[in-house]
């Protein structure tokens, strides 16, 4: 997706530390989109650097610039951000270190363990004048985009309650990796928590306003009882084997209820390890409207068929219909895809790329990006916090307030075309 102000802009010189198979994915999208130059990559692993050259070479790329301590990686003058796609226990403290040199941070998703590494990557933004950014690219889903545009028009009216989910089977990975060292499994398998969080929740956060005249004020988490993993590693190793009879501490769903300074409240799932086909669940209800992801479908006052019907005993009653998502693209959808639908490219169905574009505008023209720090800790803290209140038997747990204050009155957000706070229609041209 380009337009004329594009066409003539500078490349944007980033690194990558953490090489892992997440990164590939985003090979893909940067390859595709243009306008950026990977000069330098980081990682320990000597396996994980040669796939990554293998994949530049397949590609007809010159190969980067490869270092194993990110430090030395981040003192090149030349690079202007730096992508951090490493693990959850990783990518905090690196992303600090990266504002600390100046350059533009972007993080992938993941919850966070402390409310303390999140308060020191708060802090690194605010001393450094450094943003940095979770790459969350469900804030750029079409259908998500769509009702912030439809919200912020008014047609769902005042805003009462959110809902979403990652609701994913993952057993095939998570169960029977635990011998390979891989990281959702070893979290899976110690904390009993909502690991996974910002992939629903990013969408909700800016719909509400939070950190932009609302917040989070405080949460509880629930958890049930923890099987799925634990019967799939069975089949798998067999029983009585080490890894057979591994015990898994993260319950199989785990229910997080938030309250907002606003009134609305927020319900989150999180369910990796039952069978069930994908979902992130989500939900947004207002006084005129709703709109429900697992029913496909939107329903709006006065506007979606309600129908009188005659039950047996001849009394009228009101049947409410659902309109279906895609009724509403022709006069709603996103400016963002008005154009993108027809020329998606890279990961999840081309949602990687716009957040990647999103990232590279900020960094090309040295602004804010639209999911800032504050947001970042804020999503991110779900993690420790539901831990926290179910470790205290569904105890209310306190959100700390990242923008010390400042979500009662921030300054007005970037006017630009990939903001996620308000849909900027002069932005946009029919040739975008």
């Amino acid at each position: 997706m380009k337009n004329k102000k594009m066409k003539n802009e500078r490349t944007v010189k980033i690194g990558i530390i953490g090489l892992g198979a997440r990164t590939e994915v985003l090979l893909v999208s940067l390859f595709a989109i243009g306008g950026v130059e990977i000069s330098a990559v980081c990682d320990l692993s000597e396996k994980a650097i040669a796939k990554i050259k293998d994949i530049f070479t397949a590609n007809g790329k010159i190969p980067p610039d490869v270092y194993k301590d990110y430090k030395e990686l981040l003192q090149r003058s030349d690079i202007e951000a730096v992508m951090i796609p490493t693990s959850w226990n990783a990518h905090l403290p690196i992303a600090a270190d990266t504002m600390k040199t100046g350059k533009y941070a972007a993080i992938e998703v993941g919850g966070a363990s402390s409310t303390e590494e999140l308060w020191q990557l708060v802090h690194a933004s605010e001393q450094t004048g450094a943003p940095c950014m979770m790459l969350e690219n469900c804030c750029y889903a079409r259908n998500e985009l769509m009702i912030l545009n439809m919200v912020r028009q008014g047609l769902f009216g005042e805003l009462i309650h959110c809902s979403g989910g990652y609701e994913h089977d993952l057993r095939d990975s998570i169960a029977v990796n635990v011998e390979s060292g891989f990281e959702r499994s070893i979290h899976n398998r110690y904390r009993n928590c909502d690991l996974y969080p910002t992939h629903e929740l990013g969408p909700i956060a800016k719909i509400l306003g939070i950190n932009r005249g609302n917040r989070f004020l405080s949460l509880t988490s629930t958890a049930s009882k923890s099987r799925g993993h634990g019967l799939f590693a069975r089949q798998h190793y067999g029983h009585g084997t080490k890894y057979g009879d591994i015990v898994f501490n993260s319950g199989d769903v785990v229910t997080t209820v938030i309250k907002c300074a606003g009134g609305e409240t927020i319900t989150l799932t999180h369910s990796v390890s039952l069978p069930r086909p994908y979902s992130r669940n989500g939900r947004v209800q207002g006084t005129k409207g709703l709109w429900l992801e697992d029913a496909n479908g939107i329903y709006i006052d006065g506007i979606s068929p309600s129908i009188e019907e005659i039950d047996m005993a001849g009394n009228p009653y009101i049947t409410h219909k659902w309109d279906p998502v895609e009724s509403f693209y022709e006069k709603y959808d996103h400016p963002i895809w008005k154009d993108y639908k027809d020329k998606t490219v890279g990961g999840h169905g081309g949602m990687d790329c716009l957040a990647i574009m999103a990232f590279l505008d900020a960094v090309r023209n040295k602004t804010a990006t639209p999911i800032d720090v504050y947001d970042c800790a804020t999503w991110m803290s779900i993690s420790c916090l539901s831990e926290q209140s179910i470790a205290l038997g569904s105890m209310p747990v306190a959100f700390p307030d990242f923008t010390n204050g400042k979500w009662i009155k921030r300054e007005p957000a970037l006017v630009n075309k990939w903001s996620l706070d308000t849909v900027h229609e002069e932005c946009f041209n029919v040739n975008d």
